[in-house]
């Protein structure tokens, strides 16, 4: 371990296999991170990754050269998966004795701790406010490996305000989403990026048409690698205690010039901090890339100049020169996979008909959400990221929302950016303080489930007649899609542990969870489990301004990003500048949803907010049909498909035994 001004400092090395380890051990890190035969994020190699006896060994090697060894459990698990888990935890902890483990899936959390295993949170659960850190921390995670959006200032904030260790990566290869919000692998290929076997559509190249013109943009979803060799006193001075070097798919002697070039820099400048010299080595960096190199979001926003251009940013493997995936049609649905799932689903257990399906839905707009309420939803979740050019919803059109419902048992959320930082906390803070009316609250992370749980019993202190008692009597917190709720025991956290009130009372399934795992959660938790059944979610989420590719700096309507084989895949730009890609084959379960509700699914949703005030009054009409006579479903759906092409998104995979 290295020290600067009795700070600890540790360079963090990947290790793809025992081959690999072996002849890296002796280079200069301070810890390795390293991934059993599964249950991680690096499972495209069979040759790749340690079996048990490895890791024992492995193990045992770095102690006795005074190094840790942190093993990566870092996936979101299906349900065959939490069982071979809850094994492997057991496993690691009585025969290994790793120094930590990184995990991305809560739902495993709890066993960890009871085993005593130090718990990392991976750059994938994506934790990246102040409240996500407090509450985590409170839950026995020590270390945060944060978001590679994140400058490196905002690092120094949240440590005077928190005991937690903080990573970073430093260099390697870098992913142009934010960490966990990448869906698009997931549903197109049934291959998620959250499960460590990401087919890499953001590698295709694509063309941008926008404002009747076509850009010529070669692969604009392909960044750079990080490249933060220069910049180690910043690093140091911020607050970051473990340096991340990224490339568990590389090999020994690339990961050898990058690892003795960091660690030698940082001993170097902590022996002579004054007369440090950041380019020592930078010119065998350089000649060792590649992709060219950025500091991504170290400093600010990069924009454009964060977009690679050499050979490696083409999505190809590194092993064979094969890309990953060739530019792939979204599927269609089909009378053949409608037939299995209904068979799949008629196997699993039946509940009784005891009440009617919730219908809610997000919009865009004041104009969609008077529109989704005059025509009888359930709920609508405001869009708590309005996309350009609609206008956020001002509070007093949400007043005049709320007298639609006046007398109605319709209710009104209002959604959390997916990203939430101080300045969103306060907003949201000021706003509720001052419309206490608007009293739920669909929330994207668990520092926005802890922050509401608590503002939630400020207002209830607050009221002081017997009206506004039972007007706060109703308030509710809902977690919200981007909370990557994969598995039931991911919900069971989320609705038990994630914060210190158990205020949440209902979950969104992820968008990625394929039939099986969507059945396990419905059966046991279908009162509190919403499902999305039509239009879009967000599939990949960009700090990435898509928009600086075009000429004209003013257009802020819809962008489409396109492949190779000639599909659309639409970007939109919200209220803060961050861009959205949604699918381009809406989903629709119309032709599922009695054998859903059958199996226990109460509480469904419409992910509008990319569609139109038109689009919006129609889906409503139907899904209001659809709840209140499920016998209709299959016919909705075959007049709604005559105008469109639907996809049943991740229910078209199966779990691979």
């Amino acid at each position: 371990m290295k020290f600067f001004n009795k700070s600890p400092i540790e360079l963090l090395a990947p290790a793809g296999n025992m081959q690999i380890f072996k002849q890296i051990l002796h280079t200069n890190c301070d810890a390795f991170y390293l991934g059993g035969k599964g249950l991680n994020m690096r499972l495209h190699r069979k040759d790749f990754n340690f079996d048990n006896d490895e890791l024992i060994e492995a193990v045992k090697m770095a102690n006795d050269v005074d190094k840790k060894v942190f093993v990566t459990v870092n996936s979101l698990h299906d349900k065959n998966e939490i069982a071979q888990a809850e094994k492997y935890l057991d496993f690691l902890a009585e025969k290994v004795h790793p120094n930590a483990i990184i995990i991305q899936d809560f739902g495993i959390l709890e066993q960890a701790r009871k085993l005593d295993l130090e718990v990392h949170a991976s750059v994938m659960a994506n934790v990246h406010n102040f409240q996500s850190i407090s509450r985590l921390y409170q839950l026995g995670v020590s270390r945060i490996v944060l978001p590679r959006e994140l400058p490196i200032s905002y690092v120094k904030s949240l440590q005077h305000l928190t005991k937690m260790q903080f990573e970073y990566f430093v260099h390697g290869d870098m992913c142009i989403a934010h960490g966990g919000q990448c869906l698009y692998s997931g549903v197109l290929f049934g291959k998620s990026a959250n499960r460590g076997r990401c087919m890499k559509p953001c590698r295709w190249n694509y063309k941008i048409q926008a404002n009747g013109k076509t850009y010529d943009t070669s692969y604009p979803l392909a960044v750079k690698d990080m490249y933060m060799y220069e910049f180690i006193p910043e690093m140091i001075h911020n607050g970051i205690a473990a340096f991340k070097i990224e490339g568990r798919m590389r090999d020994a002697e690339y990961l050898s010039t990058i690892i003795n070039a960091y660690g030698n820099a940082i001993d170097s400048y902590i022996a002579e901090p004054l007369a440090f010299n950041r380019q020592k080595d930078s010119s065998s960096l350089f000649e060792n890339r590649k992709r060219d190199f950025s500091q991504a979001y170290a400093f600010g926003n990069p924009g454009l100049s964060n977009i690679n251009s050499r050979w490696e940013g083409t999505g190809k493997f590194y092993s064979t020169g094969k890309p990953f995936s060739l530019a792939t049609e979204e599927r269609s649905i089909t009378t053949e996979r409608i037939s299995q799932i209904k068979e799949y689903l008629l196997s699993q257990p039946q509940k009784s008909a005891d009440c009617k399906l919730k219908l809610s839905i997000r919009v865009n707009d004041f104009e969609s959400a008077q529109i989704a309420l005059q025509n009888g939803v359930d709920r609508i979740f405001v869009s708590g990221e309005t996309f350009l050019p609609a206008k956020p919803v001002t509070s007093q059109q949400l007043s005049q929302l709320q007298q639609i419902i006046e007398d109605t048992s319709q209710e009104m959320y209002l959604a959390t950016p997916r990203m939430m930082f101080d300045i969103d906390f306060e907003e949201y803070s000021q706003f509720m303080r001052k419309n206490p009316q608007f009293s739920n609250i669909l929330c994207t992370n668990i520092g926005a489930l802890e922050f509401f749980s608590k503002f939630s019993t400020f207002s209830r202190q607050k009221v002081r007649s017997s009206a506004e008692t039972s007007r706060f009597s109703h308030y509710t917190v809902m977690g919200d899609y981007p909370l990557n709720i994969y598995n039931r025991q991911s919900a069971e956290f989320f609705l038990k542990r994630a914060t210190t009130r158990r205020i949440l009372q209902e979950f969104t399934i992820s968008p990625e969870a394929q039939l099986e795992d969507v059945a396990d959660i419905i059966t046991h938790l279908g009162e509190q489990a919403s499902l999305i059944v039509q239009g879009s979610p967000i599939v990949m989420y960009f700090e990435h301004d898509f928009y600086e590719n075009l000429d004209d700096s003013t257009y802020n309507g819809k962008i489409l990003l396109v492949d190779d084989s000639g599909f659309s895949h639409p970007i939109f730009k919200d209220k803060n500048g961050r861009n959205h890609m949604t699918l381009y084959k809406d989903l629709c379960l119309l032709p599922i949803l009695q054998d859903l509700y059958n199996i226990g699914l109460r509480n469904i949703t419409i992910e509008a907010a990319h569609l139109p005030p038109q689009e919006v009054a129609n889906l409503c009409q139907i899904y209001k049909k659809a709840t209140e006579n499920l016998s209709l479903c299959e016919q909705l759906y075959e007049n709604l498909q005559n105008n469109s092409d639907f996809s049943l998104g991740s229910l078209e995979f199966s779990i691979v035994e």
